[in-house]
């Protein structure tokens, strides 16, 4: 699907086709309007086979022959519920957002394999001075939304952590460290895709790929600096489930130690009576069995394991 947009009186709205300063805006392509981004546009055939890879990474490149410039970005989305490890969770992933610059030109490119939060909050007028005249400072302020995104998305997650750490204190289940693994897949997405987005504002900064003003250095500045408070929370976030996941480990196996201690003692409490028991069933005479002297120390010997396995329910509490 391809649509195109404009800037009109300060808002950003639909047109019909290509205008001078407009934005073409590409998601799910047929394979004739991939045909028609390599034959219209010119775009290069690698361009438009790396924007549409799923699995590509955060990069900038430039085309030496055509000058024409691909920057691609990793988006944060939530994860659909048939890849989710557990549906009662909120799970996110990262994919691809490709920007393609050409040259001599008065419009620009924005190609994705799915439909972008961040591409359709630009296109409904949701970001305030936007202007698709220029698309150097349009890319920075997506890229702009894009790293606030990953911290509304952390926010989030932390705030999952939170619950799931007040659900353990009460009850340790196995659904529950179910929901930790899938939180951990998403701060794993994130790390990754936070540095990749990191590394490609740090090549942009340097005016090779697109060109920027003193306008756009101070806004690239601002994405920089969100980057990194958004890598910064995600570190704290992975080291916070970390060390629940080690703590509450730790807890279940002083569980088993003291479950299997206890089994321990019933065990060796149980097998007294069946040692007395076996000494009657000889036919053989026992030394004082008619005197009252073996009961009384069968009773004391009793009492006295009695008083041990309380005293070890107490230390082992």
């Amino acid at each position: 699907m391809i649509n195109y947009f404009i800037t009109e009186d300060g808002k950003v709205t639909k047109t019909d086709g290509i205008t001078s300063g407009c934005w073409i805006d590409v998601v799910e392509p047929t394979s004739e309007e991939r045909a028609w981004l390599r034959d219209e546009l010119g775009i290069a055939e690698e361009f438009v086979r790396s924007a549409f890879d799923d699995e590509e990474t955060a990069h900038a490149d430039l085309d030496e022959d055509t000058g024409q410039a691909l920057i691609i970005i990793d988006c944060p989305f939530v994860e659909d519920e048939d890849e989710s490890v557990d549906k009662s969770i909120v799970q996110y992933d990262t994919h691809p957002l490709s920007f393609v610059f050409v040259p001599e030109q008065d419009y620009f490119i924005t190609l994705s394999m799915r439909r972008n939060e961040t591409v359709a909050a630009f296109a409904h007028g949701a970001v305030r001075k936007v202007n698709t005249a220029h698309p150097t400072r349009f890319f920075l302020q997506v890229l702009l939304h894009v790293s606030q995104r990953y911290l509304v998305c952390l926010r989030s997650i932390n705030r999952q952590l939170r619950e799931f750490e007040r659900t353990l204190r009460k009850t340790m289940k196995n659904r529950e460290l179910m929901r930790m693994l899938g939180l951990e897949k998403s701060l794993v997405y994130f790390s990754t895709s936070l540095k990749g987005v990191e590394s490609t504002a740090a090549r942009i900064k340097n005016g090779r790929i697109i060109d920027l003003y003193e306008d756009d250095m101070e806004l690239l500045d601002d994405v920089m600096l969100e980057v990194k408070q958004a890598e910064e929370m995600c570190t704290i976030s992975t080291n916070i489930l970390n060390g629940i996941t080690d703590t509450f480990s730790s807890v279940i196996n002083n569980n088993l130690n003291f479950t299997m201690r206890t089994l321990t003692l019933i065990t060796l409490v149980m097998a007294i009576p069946t040692i007395v028991f076996s000494f009657y069933g000889m036919n053989v005479g026992l030394p004082l069995d008619e005197t009252w002297i073996f009961p009384f120390a069968f009773a004391v010997l009793v009492c006295a394991i009695a008083v041990v396995i309380i005293r070890s329910g107490k230390i082992l509490k």
